[in-house]
């Protein structure tokens, strides 16, 4: 089953100086500075869009989303697990994303403007496995975006890096014209998790 993201049950995030400045400005997880960064650099979300988030448990990038389309958006979620409480503005579904239709995510949307993926899986410690793992979610999310994105839409996928790399980069190159490989500073260090971000999809 897929992580969330570094809420703050986490042990290892309650002395991290982003876990602070997430809890005291009221966001549900410290990844929430991952997705800020990534809008900051790529223009990613408007006022207005339609977002989907995949996997979008413990919540926070539910929550900059809403904050960042305004009330004239629209926030869709898809998680497994329940969140922690419910956020104002976002509709979400408990569900797993390989079962989950199409219809389910797109409600009353025609389509998204954009699809956010941070999901990762479950690590074993073995390198290999894991970024087999996160690749299997990474395609599923890009998958889905393809269905579901409107012209010029975006997709932002987490991919732990492995062999497949490139194969994956040129995937996404194929059908967004603008596309980026972003580790955002709130990443830690040890970690192998990148973002692939896509502009311009048509």
């Amino acid at each position: 089953m897929p992580k969330n993201r570094g809420g703050f049950a986490d042990p290892r995030v309650r002395h991290d100086p982003f876990f602070r400045k997430a809890r005291a400005a009221g966001f549900a997880a410290r990844s929430v500075f991952k997705l800020e960064e990534i809008d900051r650099r790529v223009r990613l979300i408007r006022p207005g869009d339609r977002i989907l988030d995949l996997g979008c448990c413990p919540g926070s990038w539910l929550q900059y989303a809403v904050q960042a389309v305004g009330p004239m958006g629209a926030v869709v979620g898809i998680d497994r697990n329940p969140l922690p409480r419910p956020i104002p503005g976002a509709r979400v579904l408990v569900g797993d994303i390989f079962t989950a239709t199409d219809d389910e995510l797109l409600g009353t949307q025609k389509a998204f403007d954009a699809v956010l993926s941070d999901m990762a899986p479950d690590t074993t410690g073995v390198r290999s496995a894991d970024q087999a793992r996160s690749a299997r979610l990474f395609a599923e999310a890009l998958t889905r975006a393809v269905r579901l994105l409107a012209p010029g839409g975006a997709f932002v996928g987490k991919l732990f890096q492995g062999p497949d790399f490139e194969d994956v980069r040129k995937q996404l190159a194929s059908r967004f014209s603008d596309v980026k490989v972003i580790k955002p500073d709130s990443s830690r260090a040890q970690s192998i998790e990148i973002f692939l971000v896509g502009k311009g999809f048509g």
